[in-house]
C-alpha cells in the first residue's frame, strides 16, 4: 500500500508509475474505452501537474489526452477549452507554425465540426491551419493533405458553401 510518499516500495514520484499510468490510459482510450479511460487519463494528469509542474510539454501532452477521452465521450465542448488552451500555450511555446500546435489547431477545428460550428471550423481550417501546415511542412506533407481533405468535408458538409469554395479546398 501506501506510505510515507512510497507506493508498492517505489517513491509516489517515479516516472515508471507516471508512465504506467499514461500508457494504460492511452491503451483504454485507443480501444474505444473512454468511459474507463477517462478517471486513469485525469489522474495521470493530476499526478504531473502535482511532481512535474516544471514540465510544460509534459502536463500539455496529458492534456492532449484528456481532450482527446472528452471528444470520444462526446463532450466535445469540454474538450474544445482544453484544445484551445493548450493551442494557446503552444503558440506562446512552440510558435504557430510547429507540427504540434499545427496539430493541435486541427483538434480545435475538429471539435468545432462536432459541435456544428461549421463556419467556426471553416475558418479555423482556412484562416490558419491549413496555411501554417503549407508553410511549415509544405502543400505534399501528408499532414497538410490531410489537413486539405478535412476542410473539403467541412465544406461539402456545408449546405451554403459555394462553387468557390468547393475549389479552394482543392
Amino acid at each position: 500500500g501506501y506510505s510515507e510518499g512510497r507506493y508498492l516500495g517505489r517513491p509516489v514520484t517515479d516516472d515508471k508509475r507516471s508512465m504506467a499510468m499514461g500508457q494504460l490510459g492511452n491503451a483504454l482510450n485507443s480501444n474505444g474505452r473512454y468511459t474507463e479511460a477517462l478517471p486513469v487519463i485525469e489522474a495521470s494528469l493530476a499526478f504531473r501537474r502535482r511532481w512535474w509542474s516544471h514540465e510544460e510539454e509534459f502536463i500539455r501532452t496529458g492534456q492532449c489526452h484528456l481532450a482527446a477521452c472528452l471528444g470520444g465521450l462526446g463532450r466535445y465542448d469540454e474538450a474544445l477549452v482544453l484544445y484551445r488552451e493548450i493551442y494557446a500555450r503552444e503558440v506562446a511555446t512552440l510558435g504557430v507554425s510547429h507540427e504540434h500546435t499545427i496539430g493541435t489547431s486541427c483538434n480545435i477545428a475538429n471539435a468545432l465540426v462536432h459541435l456544428k460550428l461549421l463556419d467556426d471550423a471553416k475558418k479555423m481550417y482556412r484562416d490558419q491551419v491549413l496555411p501554417a501546415a503549407r508553410r511549415s511542412l509544405g502543400a505534399d506533407h501528408n499532414f497538410t493533405l490531410i489537413i486539405s481533405r478535412n476542410l473539403a468535408i467541412v465544406l461539402y458538409d456545408d449546405l451554403e458553401r459555394t462553387r468557390d469554395d468547393l475549389l479552394e479546398a482543392e
